[in-house]
């Protein structure tokens, strides 16, 4: 990385967008049970030349303090689910390390139109499946294991395409599982808590982290977060899914036009 990107990256400016970007992903964190990556990563290359490996490093090591105040704010409203969170970590973790294996084996274009098609479904669905807020989560004979293959399924994700967590947690829980909105959120980040910890560790052996940055990110999402969880509670659930539908709409053209970019360079 040359020497301008390293001033952006330490200065008023770079120290403003920092905090900027933690205020917004510590919101989005609350409100949606997500871990915020997918508004951090892009503004880390955007705003401040970060390159793809280094900006999801922070991102991923920012999510550890924003997912913890954001598990004691649902925890507040007695909306986590403690064991089905762990069940969902064990299998997240295992799943990352499977993901980076099998990273330079499978087409990443094919993947991300994979996982738009996810999206255009799981949007679809929003607006057909409203959840109750009396809704738990209970383990039984069948969920338990399933909550296992889907802690599984969302790493392999994160660690093949760099997206997961909430995104994928959140909504299947609400319309597979039939949870509630807020116990979806809350159990969701408390499954990120581990799974982020174990993506940093890895990371700052490849030197793939910038502390100053996620400090100051991480610290910026902690004072959002409790007010987007907050304001998850005062939403009603069909209004809570059409912004969380917009929110995974803005993803899916991410995502899609990543595969367009990478086809594109393909066939250059």
């Amino acid at each position: 990385m040359g020497e301008g990107a390293v001033e952006r990256m330490r200065g008023p400016r770079a120290y403003a967008a920092f905090i900027g970007i933690g205020l917004a992903a510590g919101l989005l964190s609350g409100l949606f049970g997500v871990g915020g990556g997918t508004v951090i990563v892009p503004l880390l290359v955007l705003l401040l030349a970060f390159d793809q490996r280094l900006s999801a490093g922070t991102s991923l090591a920012a999510i550890v303090p924003t997912a913890a105040v954001g598990v004691i704010s649902y925890a507040l409203h007695d909306a986590v689910a403690w064991i089905p969170a762990i069940i969902l970590a064990i299998g997240s973790v295992v799943g990352a390390q499977i993901g980076t294996r099998l990273l330079t084996r499978i087409s990443q274009t094919a993947l991300r139109w994979a996982f738009v098609g996810f999206l255009v479904v799981v949007i679809v669905s929003l607006f057909l499946v409203i959840p109750s807020r009396g809704a738990g989560l209970e383990l039984t004979v069948l969920t338990t294991p399933l909550l296992l293959v889907l802690g599984l399924f969302t790493g392999v994700l994160a660690g093949l395409i760099g997206v997961g967590g909430g995104v994928v947690v959140v909504p299947v829980l609400m319309l597979a599982f039939g949870t509630s909105d807020l116990i979806a959120k809350g159990t969701s980040l408390l499954m990120m808590i581990p799974t982020a910890i174990s993506g940093t560790i890895g990371n700052l052996r490849h030197h793939n982290v910038d502390l100053l940055a996620a400090g100051l990110i991480g610290l910026a999402a902690c004072t959002t977060t409790a007010l987007g969880a907050w304001f998850a509670t005062l939403m009603d659930p069909f209004a809570s899914n059409i912004l969380f539908a917009a929110y995974l709409t803005f993803i899916a053209v991410q995502m899609a036009l990543k595969a367009i970019r990478g086809r594109r360079l393909r066939t250059a």
